[in-house]
């Protein structure tokens, strides 16, 4: 009886098991298919935050690249007219007193801006923003800050003189110190010819005191006697204004030039003088302005040539002369020279 029982309990407890596990299989199911589900959605949310960190990335990087190399400050082009001075202009311009003293020295052997402005004459230059000189500019952004002009200074400069045009550059070398050049980085003012003449022979040089030929006193012998046939074209040495002409106790028949400043040429003991000349002629470096002779005190034709400076006589054969190896030379000329060719192309 009793084996009976045990038996029946033991069937009934297998029983409850196995409903149990029938009844907990779909509960199962149904979670390992919510795990299943919710695996792909997990990545997706996962690639999604990648992709949006490398957005990021991308932005931060492009923002740094567009920080590091910063668009280049525009440059200006102005123009006015030559209508009083060229000082007047460059007023006009925004140009400062000092860089517009350069340019009118720099130009000095190209053109008199005192007797050749012509009407319709223009200034043009080439403009670019001061760089900032440190952090307190980039700090500046008040009303008063935002009232102050931009200082700026002439990049290139062009002066249209009637058809011809007159372009220079700015340049600055180790110390800073500005400097204005053609575009082929050389002076625009010319070189002054060192001979105004074909001559044979330097027949008396310059000498403090010296025995004269004529007079036959020591005195001084303020240029150099270059010996040629008489008739012998005499040119001037350099672009300038005449500022005598006719005759003078010894010196015979001659011609004083006024070169820039601080230059004066004399050519002395001529035969004759060129057909036009006159005091206030305008002159050019090459133009035929007497002739040799042996007017005044000489003992045979040539030609008597002096030099002064800040009308102290020097030497013409020695004296240092505006122009001479002057300008950029080797890969400074040639970076200089790039440059100036796409300033040129604004003007």
């Amino acid at each position: 009886m009793s084996r009976d029982a045990d038996a029946d309990a033991s069937r009934a407890a297998r029983s409850a098991e196995a409903s149990n596990l029938a009844s907990s299989a779909p509960e199962n199911a149904a979670v390992a298919s919510s795990r299943a589900s919710s695996a792909p959605a997990i990545a997706t949310a996962a690639d999604a935050a990648s992709s949006v960190a490398s957005a990021d990335s991308g932005a931060n990087a492009a923002s740094g690249a567009s920080g590091a190399a910063p668009a280049p400050p525009s440059m200006t082009v102005r123009t006015v007219p030559l209508q009083t001075s060229f000082d007047d202009a460059l007023k006009r311009l925004g140009v400062d007193a000092r860089t517009a003293s350069l340019l009118e020295r720099s130009y000095a052997g190209v053109i008199d801006f005192r007797r050749d402005l012509r009407q319709g004459d223009t200034v043009s230059v080439v403009l670019a923003p001061r760089a900032p000189s440190g952090p307190g500019d980039a700090r500046a952004g008040t009303t008063a800050d935002a009232a102050k002009p931009v200082v700026r200074e002439p990049l290139a400069v062009r002066v249209q003189h009637g058809a011809a045009s007159h372009d220079l550059f700015l340049h600055r070398n180790l110390q800073g110190e500005p400097f204005y050049y053609t575009k082929r980085g050389t002076t625009a003012t010319p070189s002054f010819a060192r001979y105004p003449l074909a001559y044979t022979r330097v027949s008396s040089g310059f000498a403090l005191r010296r025995l004269d030929p004529v007079t036959r006193r020591w005195q001084s012998h303020d240029g150099v006697d270059l010996a040629a046939p008489a008739g012998t074209p005499v040119h001037a040495t350099a672009r300038g204004t005449v500022a005598f002409i006719g005759r003078e106790t010894g010196y015979g028949r001659i011609v004083v030039l006024d070169n820039m400043p601080p230059y004066q040429t004399a050519f002395a003991h001529l035969s004759r003088f060129a057909k036009g000349l006159h005091i206030g002629s305008h002159v050019h470096r090459g133009q035929v302005i007497g002739y040799v002779g042996s007017s005044g005190w000489a003992t045979g034709p040539h030609l008597h040539f002096e030099v002064r400076v800040n009308d102290v006589p020097r030497d013409p054969l020695t004296v240092a002369l505006p122009g001479d190896g002057s300008g950029l030379h080797g890969d400074e000329r040639k970076r200089f020279a790039a440059q100036a060719r796409r300033l040129s192309a604004l003007l």
